[in-house]
């Protein structure tokens, strides 16, 4: 220590470092993506609404120190636009783990994909952190030393801004007790000494501990950037799915954003675990099928140009007829052969409207269904399903009411109603989708159904020109006084039925059951192939 101090200036001189530093701003944060109140708001909603999430923090958190601050980094990471993360001289000693954790994964090639699926999507978010679970149990595992280590920097810390505040508490007592000439009495003088042994043996115990944290630190990190780029891809992908899922289903974006964050996960458990949920892909091919055949066009109406023609529309001379009426000579040409029906015109091809009542869809719900056709894994009541819920979208851009009917033995007919002017709610929508009877097949019952709604539309409505789809796997045979009455009710409301025969070649010959029920009738034999439906979509 050298001779001892006696005088307040020199003693002043002696604890100036350590006076600045107990005055100074120590870095102190504890979250590494910066944010604000309403992000922080976000967080604690969904803590609130997700008890998986409160679970996953109060899990890790028994073995873990942090845990709530890294999760709710991981959360602001994938839900911000764009995420900041915070500067390393910022972050408190103990959060440099969680820091090197959301550094890793910001720049990991995976988060990219995870946050085109994420960024503004609280729900979204946060399900991400849920599928990241098992990747962060690891790594916290693995960076458990760096985090050992790096409490005990945050620690010593503490210790040495202590330290360096007795330092200067010493000496706001000795400055009250020295003399007029500066000299400091020899118990205060001796007790600045003391608090200055032990802010420098704090400093270097901290610089020793901050250094032990670093190099921990480095250690871990290969390890951290393994398991952050596996844990975002596992995220990326669940993201993926649910967004395909959704979509596969008809719910856009912004029917989630406004669902609730408890609704929409039951939405998405249902949809991953109901009866249909295997089959979500085939869904969703035929609603993307169903949509393209809706831009297609029908023949012989204006619309899109195919060739050149002869005849007397006027309203399609192509331009060089038109030019013969303004030299005089060639006038009566055009007359001759307006009168002749030999003008050359645009060949066109457009869109027609076809029915205006309700398109209703008749599901065979028969056990025989249920079974696999062929080597496809697909079922009769899966192909029939996914067709029926692109029937629905079918309705919904025509404005028309969709009625969906399952049907099965005599007594086992259950109606679905889905009115053109009110919204498809989605929970109807899956309970259409997943209802399966399971029993024998009769054709009387639900065709009798549909007769009935398209009669009641047409008394209240005044709207002809229904559609009935009729799906089924089976033949059943109907009555004579049955068949007088389904054909009085075929003349009286102008209604159309398609036949569609799912794996039954004879049932749709010329002289079946399914021939005299309907005005066309279709076989369907491989179930993968959504394209054999086609032309329903173009007609209805």
């Amino acid at each position: 220590m050298g001779k001892k101090l006696n005088k307040l200036k020199d003693l002043a001189l002696r604890a100036g470092r350590w006076l600045a530093a107990a005055g100074a701003a120590v870095p102190g944060q504890a979250s590494a993506v910066v944010s604000d109140r309403f992000d922080a708001m976000a967080w604690r909603e969904l803590l609130d609404a997700a008890p998986a999430l409160r679970e996953l923090a109060d899990d890790l958190g028994e073995q873990h120190n942090h845990v709530q601050d890294l999760l709710a980094d991981v959360f602001l990471a994938a839900y911000k636009v764009p995420p900041r993360v915070r500067e390393r001289s910022e972050m408190a000693p103990s959060r440099l783990v969680n820091h090197q954790v959301i550094t890793s994964m910001l720049n990991s090639r995976e988060f990219g994909e995870l946050r085109r699926e994420t960024a503004g999507d609280p729900y979204a978010a946060a399900m991400a952190v849920l599928a990241q679970a098992s990747e962060l149990r690891r790594l916290l595992e693995h960076a458990r030393r760096a985090q050992e280590e790096a409490r005990r920097a945050e620690d010593a810390r503490q210790d040495a801004e202590r330290a360096a505040r007795e330092v200067g508490e010493a000496m706001e007592r000795a400055a009250a007790a020295a003399g007029e000439d500066g000299t400091v009495p020899a118990p205060s003088a001796v007790e600045v000494e003391r608090a200055l042994r032990r802010a420098e043996a704090a400093d270097e115990a901290a610089r020793s501990a901050a250094g032990a944290a670093e190099a921990a630190l480095a250690s871990a990190a290969p390890g951290i950037r393994a398991a952050v780029r596996r844990a975002v891809s596992q995220a990326a992908d669940a993201a993926r799915e649910e967004a395909a899922l959704m979509q596969a289903w008809g719910i856009g974006p912004g029917q989630l954003e406004r669902m609730p964050a408890q609704q929409r996960a039951r939405l998405a458990e249902r949809l991953r675990t109901g009866r249909m949920a295997r089959f979500a892909e085939l869904i969703g091919r035929f609603r993307q099928m169903a949509s393209g055949e809706r831009a297609r066009r029908v023949e012989h109406v204006p619309g899109e140009l195919v060739g050149v023609t002869l005849g007397d529309d006027l309203t399609r001379v192509v331009p060089s007829e038109v030019a013969m009426l303004g030299t005089p000579a060639l006038r009566a040409v055009f007359a001759a052969r307006f009168a002749e029906q030999q003008l050359m015109l645009y060949e066109n091809r457009g869109e027609q409207p076809a029915g205006q009542g309700a398109i209703i869809a008749c599901i065979d719900c028969s056990a025989s269904m249920a079974a696999p056709y062929g080597g496809s894994g697909i079922t009769g009541e899966a192909w029939a399903k996914a067709c029926a819920l692109a029937l629905l979208d079918q309705a919904r851009k025509a404005r028309r009411d969709f009625v969906g009917i399952h049907f099965s033995s005599a007594h086992e007919v259950k109606t679905y109603r889905f009115p053109a002017a009110a919204p498809a709610d989605i929970g109807d929508v899956l309970d259409f989708a997943e209802h399966f009877w399971g029993g024998g097949t009769d054709y009387q019952a639900p065709l009798t159904e549909a007769v009935a709604l398209l009669q009641d539309e047409y008394n209240t409505e005044g709207r002809q020109r229904g559609d009935i789809v009729f799906i089924t796997d089976g033949e059943c045979a109907v009555s004579e006084n049955w068949m007088r009455r389904w054909n009085d009710a075929r003349h009286e409301l102008a209604h159309r039925t398609f036949g569609v025969a799912i794996g039954e070649p004879h049932a749709a010959e010329p002289g079946g059951i399914l021939d005299a029920l309907c005005d066309n009738v279709r076989t369907i034999d491989d179930l993968t192939d959504t394209r054999a439906a086609a032309d329903l979509f173009r007609v209805i």
